[in-house]
């Protein structure tokens, strides 16, 4: 996983402009190390292009969205081109309950507990990088349905029925013919 997102500038440019933040629990999750790995995995030369750039962080005395927006515009300062998505874990299940009726979201305690809770496991995968520029992974429920181009319903944050909202929307097989989107 390491070797894949160190060849990988658009990746690493990310995490470089993250890493300048210098907040203590933070990682690059979801569609971008997701289309990274499909990407490669399907042999496409041209990377896929992703909406945003989800920077996960974990402050629990963080402010809020507040601090979430000031971090998107800090990066886009430093990265022209690329759209961030900043979202401090520690907070979500404050604005996650309301749109989830029937469904508890607890607090997270740590940010592999917030990427543990991401709605298909293949995605609950976040990379960051350290001052000696070595790589981390962070994988709670592990790499196989990544690497396994497997879309899993996870329990832990969304309904059965956000899943499958989101399984019509994203359209993966439609990039990555080779991806297995499985039922509820």
């Amino acid at each position: 996983m390491a070797e894949l997102v160190a060849g990988s500038e658009p990746v690493m440019c990310a995490l470089r402009a993250a890493r300048e933040l210098d907040l203590d629990s933070w990682c690059i999750g979801a569609g971008l190390i997701r289309g990274l790995v499909w990407d490669h995995l399907h042999g496409f030369e041209e990377p896929s292009l992703c909406a945003d750039v989800d920077l996960v962080f974990y402050c629990p005395d963080g402010p809020g969205r507040m601090q979430e927006r000031s971090i998107e515009q800090a990066l886009s300062a430093m990265t022209p081109g690329l759209q961030w998505d900043a979202v401090n874990q520690a907070g979500v299940h404050r604005w996650l309950q309301p749109r989830s009726p029937g469904h508890v979201i607890p607090a997270f305690n740590s940010l592999a507990d917030g990427i543990a809770s991401w709605p298909e496991t293949a995605t609950c995968v976040g990379v960051t990088l350290n001052a000696m520029d070595e790589i981390g992974v962070i994988a709670p429920h592990g790499l196989s349905d990544l690497f396994d181009m497997v879309v899993r319903w996870n329990p832990a944050r969304v309904s059965r029925t956000i899943y499958e909202e989101r399984a019509a929307e994203k359209r993966w097989t439609a990039r990555w013919p080779r991806v297995k989107v499985l039922p509820c």
